[in-house]
């Protein structure tokens, strides 16, 4: 087969960072499409298969057209970029170098907090667009930061009058025993990944301030019930381990002008053995309200180190290959029941006759 090859012009300033230190992620590119490239002045070649080409150059039309807002491009931009190339060409095509435009705030050292992939985004709109949203996905899709970057910003311009974070206090699969302190050191581990959030994006001082004010409150879910949560903006963080009794409780909690949020990874359940999550139950339930959104990400979706993708992909085809042997085993029991439940009758039969 004859060997295809494109041309591109690039501006030489952006080659560095798309192209990455000692060319790391040129090298990425070449290794996910076989091609090679060569870079002449601002003219970039890419030679290999022509499908493969042409990917490859689609890949860097939009690397390009991110850095040349001045993003610096890391492995996670490069890879989900290389990933959607060769699963959603379309949205690659159209959509990719569009992601960076959208910046929801800004943290206190200045980094902007911003949705990374397409799916990021369609959680981001849908929490603009809904009164609840359900965000479902692995760790490391942004579902709970993301979620309470749009609530600091909320309170921020005024849209509502405080914010509740709120998760269930359970262990992750091993018992503490009890804890020192008054009730809230007591809280206060199940709840830290909330204050790592908040810290960030909104400086120790000032979270301090508006804690002590009573506008920003950190509690766990049982002390949801018999509140009515108005010109509020709501996070349920690790929503997997809710009873669905806890789900509904804190679903009806919500009155007007408030937004919820309730994030959690069904594969991820800290719950006793065979008791079923208040999430995966809500999801049923919900299902045809208009006014509720539900975002499900993907791996495709984790914006941390790229060795935590590979590591959701991973488990997710162990669980699934689990979940086909048990359903294996449990139709040969089923055959193996009514087999004898044949052979039973048949032996009666004959007794009869």
């Amino acid at each position: 087969m004859s060997e295809f090859s494109k041309s591109i012009t690039v501006i030489s300033e952006y080659v560095q960072n798309v192209f990455g230190q000692f060319d790391v992620h040129a090298k990425k590119i070449e290794k996910a499409f076989h091609v090679s490239m060569i870079l002449r002045d601002d003219k970039l070649k890419v030679s290999g298969e022509e499908k493969d080409v042409e990917q490859a150059v689609h890949v860097l039309i939009q690397l390009f057209a991110v850095a040349a807002r001045g993003t610096a491009i890391d492995e996670q931009k490069v890879d989900y970029t290389i990933a959607m190339s060769k699963d959603h060409p379309q949205e690659t095509q159209e959509n990719i170098a569009d992601l960076d435009r959208d910046i929801i705030c800004h943290t206190i050292n200045g980094k902007p907090i911003k949705p990374k992939t397409h799916g990021q985004k369609a959680y981001v709109n849908a929490i603009d667009k809904s009164m609840i949203v359900f965000g479902v996905g692995p760790a490391g899709t942004g579902k709970t930061y993301l979620a309470m970057a749009k609530a600091i910003t909320a309170f921020k311009n005024g849209e509502v009058n405080r914010i509740i974070l709120t998760r269930p206090a359970i262990e992750a699969g091993e018992k503490l025993g009890f804890l020192p302190g008054d009730l809230q050191s007591k809280v206060d581990p199940y709840l830290r990944p909330l204050y790592d959030a908040l810290y960030e994006i909104m400086g120790p001082e000032s979270f301090a301030k508006n804690m002590e004010k009573g506008l920003i409150e950190v509690a766990p879910l049982a002390y949801m019930r018999g509140r009515t949560l108005d010109n509020a903006y709501i996070v349920l963080d690790e929503a997997q381990n809710t009873t669905p009794a806890q789900m509904k409780m804190f679903l009806t909690r919500i009155g007007f002008g408030s937004k919820a949020i309730i994030t959690g990874d069904l594969s991820q359940k800290d719950l006793p053995f065979e008791t079923r999550s208040g999430l995966e139950v809500a999801l049923t339930v919900i299902k045809n309200i208009e006014e509720i959104s539900v975002c499900h990400l993907t791996s495709l979706d984790v914006v941390r180190h790229p060795l935590v993708q590979k590591i959701v992909n991973a488990y997710e085809v162990y669980e699934e290959k689990q979940n086909r042997q048990k359903k294996q085993r449990s139709e040969q029991e089923n055959r193996n029941q009514n087999d004898g439940r044949r052979y039973g009758e048949n032996r009666n039969n004959k007794r009869k006759r």
